[in-house]
This record gives C-alpha cells, sequence and structure tokens, in this order.
C-alpha cells in the first residue's frame, strides 16, 4: 500500500497545528495507520535595519523575524482518506505539500 506524506508548512502555529489535527482525525475515523504530526525545524528569517535611512542620529536598529513553521503527516493513502483530506479548507496562510510513495 502507498504512504501519503504531507507537510504543512504556516507562519501561523495555530494554523499548522489544526489542519494537523484534521488529518489525524480523518486516519483516526477511518482506522487507517497514520504517524504525526512530526515537528519539522522551525526556520527563522532575520532582518536588522537602521531606523534612519540617512544615517545621521542615533544608532537604532529595528529587528525583524518571519518564523515558518513545518509539520509532516504520514497516512496510508487509501482513496477514502486521500479525498477527506483533500476537502479539508485551507487557509491562505498554509501550504500544503502531498506525495504518494
Amino acid at each position: 500500500m502507498s504512504i501519503a506524506r504531507i507537510k504543512i508548512i504556516s507562519r501561523n502555529v495555530k494554523d499548522a497545528n489544526s489542519i494537523a489535527s484534521q488529518i489525524t482525525d480523518i486516519a483516526k475515523t477511518i482506522n487507517i495507520k497514520f504517524r504525526g504530526p512530526i515537528f519539522l525545524p522551525t526556520r527563522r528569517l532575520k532582518i536588522t535595519t537602521r531606523k534612519t535611512p540617512c544615517g545621521d542620529g542615533s544608532h537604532t536598529y529595528e529587528r525583524w523575524e518571519m518564523r515558518i513553521h513545518k509539520r509532516l503527516v504520514e497516512i496510508d493513502g487509501s482513496d477514502q482518506a486521500l479525498r477527506q483530506v483533500m476537502r479539508i479548507p485551507v487557509p491562505d496562510t498554509v501550504q500544503i505539500e502531498m506525495s504518494l510513495s
């Protein structure tokens, strides 16, 4: 039987966790094997800039950070499970990658 790997990528932790929990709930109701959610490393994108664009004045900086959270869920690739996973409403802040192996 094939295994579906579902990778969830989001800037918002709550959205990523809610999608992962919905997928695991689907797997539990259908009684298929699943693994996850597996927490993948969080990527931090940091940018430090000067507050004054001309360079005069005090040496003050603004620090910006964006975190990208990733989750991985593996389920058996049954047709019924994949159809229900495709029906999950996904917010704009979440990106889902699905692969069958």
